[in-house]
């Protein structure tokens, strides 16, 4: 069940959300406690040693984000992105410049290098213009090359950016005239508080969020070791249907898309491919259930030992929950509970998607 938040609901669902070692793991668990984010807000200085981010910084935020044009959605409310709310968990808040529309809309990623051949980027335009004209909303996340070119295939007919800095921040600065265009002709949204310049850490958080909005995410052209990868990555763990455009073995910056197509992803040549893959399969839109109505209750504490556990294999590099259950054997519960506790003293962020990693993974 969804519904919008009143104004003084709002200033604490992103006062709990933007508290500092809180996030959508441990944002989560708390609001199930506590079953209202001002309820949560209230009971932190007596379940940890952390302290809720000030009111009016909250508000601050809010004002800023709606000077840009934009607005500040949470997780509970209808225009919340609806494949995006499917994740476990979904990021508590979305600050979402231009139309929400055109993520309700079928959504299809295009991602690929940075320093794309012309090849590449001629097919990313094409593949992008034919998706839009069949009534797709394509995603990307404005970097330079394979991005970039989607982006402007797709302009007329609505293209959504993410980034991995605040509204504020858009990068990189050379597609600032191409941010700006889609503002108006599509949306930009992030996750990231507002003045959050993007650093390098902050990416595949983004990424988990292009694949999140996304029924199928679209590789084309990515080298072995890239963004693009943890992009297929992250769709992959989320159910989303991931798909590769081959390219020559002789170029390094294909041997990434083809060793996808190699591991299984669909092999694509053109907008028709995509259809036909995505088909009668694509996830269906089903309601979302979150914010002050939760059904599930707080689970039994992690069991000694577990937290330690698992800190020892956090690393900047973010892993997946169920794979840090498998790899120790416990149940997903008990993980997740651990997670929460080294999440709010600070040895643990809780990333988009299920994923988490070591503390500097998180926003500052």
């Amino acid at each position: 069940m969804t519904r919008t938040l009143s104004r003084p609901e709002r200033i604490a669902w992103v006062r709990l959300a933007r508290t500092p070692r809180i996030g959508p793991l441990t944002f989560h668990r708390l609001i199930a406690r506590f079953r209202t984010p001002a309820a949560a807000l209230e009971a932190l200085p007596r379940v940890s040693n952390l302290t809720a981010q000030p009111a009016d910084r909250a508000e601050a935020e809010i004002e800023g984000v709606e000077a840009l044009g934009a607005r500040l959605t949470a997780c509970c409310e209808p225009d919340y992105p609806p494949l995006l709310a499917q994740l476990d968990p979904p990021p508590p808040v979305l600050a979402v410049r231009g139309g929400v529309g055109w993520l309700k809309k079928p959504t299809v990623a295009l991602v690929g290098s940075r320093e794309g051949s012309g090849a590449a980027l001629l097919l990313a335009e094409r593949i992008a213009a034919d998706l839009g004209a069949a009534g797709f909303t394509v995603v990307s996340g404005l970097a330079r090359g394979v991005d970039a070119a989607a982006h402007k295939g797709a302009l007329e007919t609505g293209t959504v950016a993410v980034l991995a800095g605040g509204l504020d921040h858009p990068y990189p600065p050379q597609n600032r005239r191409l941010h700006d265009a889609i503002c108006e002709r599509g949306a930009v949204i992030s996750e990231a508080p507002l003045g959050t310049v993007a650093r390098a850490r902050d990416f595949p958080r983004r990424n988990s969020i292009i694949s999140g909005v996304s029924r199928g995410v679209v590789i084309i052209e990515a080298a072995l070791r890239s963004g693009s990868l943890i992009t297929a990555r992250a769709a992959a763990d989320q159910g989303r249907d991931v798909m590769a455009a081959p390219g020559s073995p002789l170029d390094a910056r294909a041997r990434g898309s083809n060793a996808l197509i190699k591991q299984g992803a669909t092999l694509i040549e053109n907008a028709d491919d995509i259809i036909a893959a995505l088909g009668d399969a694509a996830p269906p839109l089903r309601p979302h259930s979150v914010g002050p109505l939760f059904h599930e209750r707080e689970g039994p504490p992690p069991p000694p030992g577990l937290p330690n556990k698992i800190a020892a294999l956090l690393s900047p590099t973010p892993i997946h929950v169920n794979d840090i259950a498998r790899l120790l054997e416990a149940p997903a519960g008990a993980v997740a509970a651990a997670l929460t506790e080294l999440e709010m003293n600070g040895q643990a962020a809780s990333l988009p998607g299920g994923y988490a990693a070591s503390s500097g993974a998180a926003f500052s």
